[in-house]
C-alpha cells in the first residue's frame, strides 16, 4: 500500500446468494482513504454502502478484489472502529459503562476501560453524565456517547455509518460542527456514510459518489475548501458548485436505482 494511503479498496465486489440465484451489490469499487482524511461515501439508497463498510470491518468477506486497511503485513488486527445507524446504548448501564463496551469485549479490565472513556467525556461535551442512563440524554448527546465508545477503542480508521441520519435538522447541524471540531483535534482517519449532501461535503476532504446497484465508483470530488469551516460556508459560490455536481451525478443515480424493481434493502 501506499504510504499515502491508510485505507485502499481495490476492485472490491461482493455478491449475495439470494433464491437459488446471486446478487451483486459491488462491481470492482474502488477509493482510498490517507492518514488523517475524512472521505465520505455517498449513494443511492440499496446501493451497497452498508456493504463496503461491513468489508472493512471484517464482517464480510469480498467475492473478489481487495482490502487493505494499515500497513499490509498488519496480519488479522482489527484497525477500525464501526459506528453503525443506531446508537445501541444499554439503557441498563450507565452512559460511562456504556462507552466502555468495546475495550471490554477486547479484554481491557473495567477499570481501565473507565479511566480511559472518562478522559474523553469533557471532549465529548458528556462531562457530568457519566452515571446518568441513555434515556436521561438528548439524541445529540447519544449520539456522541456511541461515537466516543467507537473513539475510545484507539484504532487508526473510524467507520461511521450515518451517524446523523436520525436527528432533527438543528440537532443535526450543531453535531456536524462539533464532529469537525473534534476530527480537527484528534486527526482520526474518518469513513463515513451519509445520504446528506452538504453534510458530505461541510464535514469531508473527498466524496466518493457511488451508481445504483450493483455499485461502481461514478465519481470522486475533491472538496478543496479551507478549514475550518464555518456553517455559513454552505452559501459560498465553491460550496454550491461542488453540490451541484453531486446532486448532478446523484440524480440520475437515484433515477436508475428507482427503475430496479428488486428489493430496496440496504445490503
Amino acid at each position: 500500500m501506499s504510504p499515502e494511503r491508510i485505507v485502499d479498496v481495490a476492485s472490491l465486489s461482493k455478491e449475495f446468494p439470494t433464491r437459488g440465484k446471486s446478487r451483486q451489490v459491488l462491481d470492482a469499487v474502488s477509493f482510498h482513504a490517507g492518514p488523517g482524511e475524512f472521505v465520505s461515501v455517498i449513494g443511492p439508497s440499496g446501493c451497497g454502502k452498508s456493504t463496503i463498510f461491513n468489508v472493512l470491518a471484517g464482517l464480510e468477506t469480498p467475492t473478489s478484489g481487495t482490502v487493505t486497511v494499515g500497513a499490509a503485513d498488519s496480519g488479522s488486527e482489527v484497525l477500525t472502529a464501526y459506528m453503525p445507524q443506531k446508537d445501541l446504548l444499554f439503557p441498563w448501564r450507565t452512559v460511562l459503562d456504556n462507552t466502555t463496551l468495546g475495550l471490554e469485549v477486547q479484554g481491557v479490565s473495567k477499570k481501565i476501560a473507565r479511566s480511559m472513556a472518562r478522559e474523553l467525556f469533557s471532549a465529548f461535551g458528556l462531562s457530568g453524565f457519566e452515571n446518568a442512563t441513555p434515556s436521561q440524554l438528548s439524541g445529540g448527546m447519544r449520539q456522541r456517547a456511541a461515537m466516543l465508545r467507537t473513539v475510545v477503542q484507539g484504532k487508526p480508521v473510524l467507520l461511521l455509518d450515518e451517524p446523523f441520519g436520525a436527528l432533527d435538522s438543528l440537532t443535526r447541524t450543531e453535531m456536524q460542527s462539533w464532529l469537525q471540531g473534534v476530527w480537527q483535534q484528534y486527526r482520526w482517519t474518518v469513513l463515513m456514510i451519509t445520504h446528506d449532501i452538504r453534510e458530505a461535503i461541510y464535514l469531508s476532504d473527498r466524496v466518493v459518489v457511488l451508481s445504483a446497484r450493483p455499485a461502481t465508483v461514478k465519481r470522486v470530488v475533491d472538496v478543496a475548501l479551507p478549514r475550518p469551516r464555518e456553517l455559513d460556508m454552505i452559501t459560498s459560490p465553491e460550496f454550491a458548485a461542488i453540490e451541484r455536481e453531486l446532486l448532478q451525478v446523484l440524480h440520475s443515480e437515484t433515477l436508475a436505482s428507482l427503475s430496479d424493481q428488486t428489493s430496496s434493502k440496504d445490503y
